[in-house]
């Protein structure tokens, strides 16, 4: 049997339709959205699958993601009975490792992920802040500039290490704005404002950390099957308490994935990544183990046979 990693997609992997072909052939995905919209107080099918404007808001963002993630990877669970040998989201999709693992219930997280989003949104709304994609400059080059940056009082910071030559910075939108020349200048190939209202992993986000390690310590338990690998370290925990620290750091500290996958990469056959195909992108840079997406019923037969 192969070995596998479980990786899950943050925020950037919504898109309507998500978990419609779930919803519509598998009865255990209709139960949980079902039980999901119960909980949330809102229709998450509607969220999900109709054209709307608040699918990109992160307080919806955030809930969606995490329920379609939990859906693929339980109906794996159900029919192939395999755990990970680790697991590892990117960003919010280190709530979506916890669950797996089973240190989250599934509609705690939707609830503490979607409460994670309007703390996020409100500690970024009086201030215009934005997110960058910087593509086709080394780490080192791109840490000077927004050092550099800084200390000319601007505030931009690394957020994302996403894989070899790409990086997404965060902080305000006027002062990303203003580093896009000087980045293209020093050899970028791209240096693109993303549509975000939000400032993700830097320290704008401080004034959310003491309520999000609240929220932690309700639901978070300490039953962990596998270990998860932390966004804030690149390393493994297996505890209640590491995962209160790291996930309350992780709102204000870099995520450092491309590290993680990097560093466990040998310990497994497989990447596979449940609820979206952002991370497969990803680990086409630099990364030697396959990857394989589960978004739809599909892609799950295609894994099954894979796995076989």
């Amino acid at each position: 049997m192969k070995k596998i990693a479980a990786i899950f997609p943050g925020q950037g992997s919504q898109s309507f339709g998500m978990g419609e072909d779930f919803y519509n052939h598998n009865a255990l995905a209709k139960e949980m959205i079902e039980a999901a919209s119960d909980r949330l107080g809102f229709d998450m099918k509607a969220l999900m699958f109709e054209e709307n404007d608040r699918l990109e808001k992160t307080e919806f963002t955030q809930p969606a993601i995490f329920l379609v993630s939990a859906i693929a990877h339980k109906i794996f669970e159900n029919e192939m009975n395999i755990r990970p040998i680790f697991a590892l989201g990117h960003s919010l999709g280190e709530f979506s490792a916890l669950e797996c693992v089973g240190a989250l219930d599934y509609l705690d997280g939707v609830a503490l992920v979607h409460e994670r989003g309007m703390l996020m949104k409100e500690a970024c709304e009086n201030v215009d802040v934005g997110m960058m994609a910087v593509i086709g400059l080394d780490d080192e080059s791109v840490e000077a500039i927004c050092e550099e940056a800084r200390s000319e009082g601007k505030k931009v910071w690394a957020a994302n290490y996403n894989s070899d030559g790409q990086i997404v910075l965060a902080g305000s939108k006027e002062d990303l704005k203003a580093m896009e020349t000087i980045l293209k200048e020093k050899g970028a190939r791209r240096a693109l404002l993303l549509n975000m209202s939000i400032a993700s992993h830097c320290p704008l986000l401080e004034s959310a950390t003491a309520p999000l390690r609240t929220l932690l310590e309700r639901d978070v338990k300490d039953d962990f099957v596998a270990p998860v690998v932390s966004n804030v370290t690149a390393k493994k925990y297996q505890s209640r308490e590491e995962a209160i620290d790291l996930l309350g750091k992780q709102l204000t500290m870099p995520v450092l994935y491309k590290q993680s996958v990097k560093a466990y990469q040998n310990e497994i056959d497989l990447f596979v990544e449940f609820g979206g195909g952002v991370l497969k992108g990803l680990n086409r840079r630099g990364v030697e183990k396959p990857t394989i997406s589960v978004i739809d019923m599909e892609s799950l037969e295609t894994l099954y046979k894979e796995l076989s």
